[in-house]
């Protein structure tokens, strides 16, 4: 049966994306918001990775966690939408079959970095305020180092073999339903035997996303129940006020996340461009709502932003 599928496969160079199949004539329609959506995404991140490397008060680790955070928004940005806007734009829509599978990786390993360091930067918090006294000596500079080093090495190593697996089969069509190469939309394409591929991405997918928001949680409740024993007058509005922003952006993530899974797995039940603009949402409004909610909610680099802007 394995021979049989095999010899069906046919030679693939290049894949072909095929945005919205059943609705392409909302490509021109979706491509201006989607583009003011990306250049406020970029502009926002980059600003912010300015504003903090220019601002010598935001040289703090509390900092160096959300620049690291604005990196990786930038790049899942930068991997995803200039090939979705050229589709929509210019018709573009074959892309090279190694391009395929980086993409592919980009999004898989740079997802899971982002849900790693909204993890890091809840122990940040966690210990800034359940142990204050104690903050300047565990969150140093070197300790954002070693983060850094664990979140991409941890979550590249694990989510490689996922683009390795759907790159060694077979392929019967080169046609992939979707605007970006998931490995959903790019297996489904085989004629092999996609299950352990399906499994592997299902296992490592829940198991470091939901590793990091059970230790999202814990740090939290942590956090909650240390601001609740505090007696002093406004102290409770200030501790959670310097959390607030961060607990709205984990949120946010997991929710959108939450309803992609959703989507992709009641597929019979939803139209397929439903899933397909959803997943590139998802790559695109947490990197424009991350810096701006930051800015606004933290006096610190609303106050560094605007030095910046009186400069220029």
């Amino acid at each position: 049966m394995a021979a049989q599928s095999n010899s069906s496969s046919i030679p693939v160079s290049e894949f072909l994306l095929v945005c919205f199949p059943n609705f392409q004539s909302w490509q021109q329609w979706l491509s201006l918001p989607l583009s003011l959506l990306f250049l406020l995404a970029m502009g926002a991140n980059v600003t912010l990775l300015v504003t903090i490397r220019m601002e010598a008060s935001l040289h703090e680790p509390m900092y160096y966690l959300l620049s690291l955070l604005s990196l990786l928004d930038i790049v899942l940005c930068l991997t995803v939408m200039p090939k979705v806007l050229a589709i929509f734009w210019f018709d573009h829509k074959s892309i090279s079959f190694s391009g395929c599978f980086l993409q592919m990786f980009i999004m898989n390993s740079f997802l899971t970095m982002e849900s790693c360091t909204f993890m890091v930067m809840a122990y940040d918090r966690y210990v800034a305020i359940c142990h204050p006294l104690r903050y300047p000596s565990i969150i140093t500079g070197q300790f954002v180092a070693r983060a850094a080093i664990f979140i991409v090495a941890r979550n590249g190593l694990l989510t490689m073999p996922i683009p390795i697996l759907s790159s060694q089969l077979g392929y019967c069509t080169r046609l992939i339903k979707n605007c970006i190469c998931t490995n959903m939309s790019v297996s489904r394409l085989s004629c092999d035997d996609v299950t352990f591929n399906k499994l592997y991405q299902f296992v490592i997918g829940w198991t470091l996303l939901g590793s990091d928001l059970i230790l999202i949680i814990l740090s939290y409740s942590f956090i909650l129940k240390a601001v609740l024993k505090i007696k002093v007058e406004g102290a409770i509005a200030k501790a959670l006020g310097t959390c607030f922003s961060h607990f709205i952006l984990i949120l946010f993530f997991s929710t959108v996340l939450l309803v992609l899974v959703i989507t992709n797995l009641a597929r019979e039940r939803i139209p397929p461009d439903v899933p397909i603009l959803l997943n590139i949402l998802h790559h695109l409004i947490p990197p424009a709502l991350n810096p701006i909610v930051y800015g606004v909610r933290t006096k610190e680099i609303k106050q560094g932003i605007q030095k910046l802007l009186h400069r220029l």
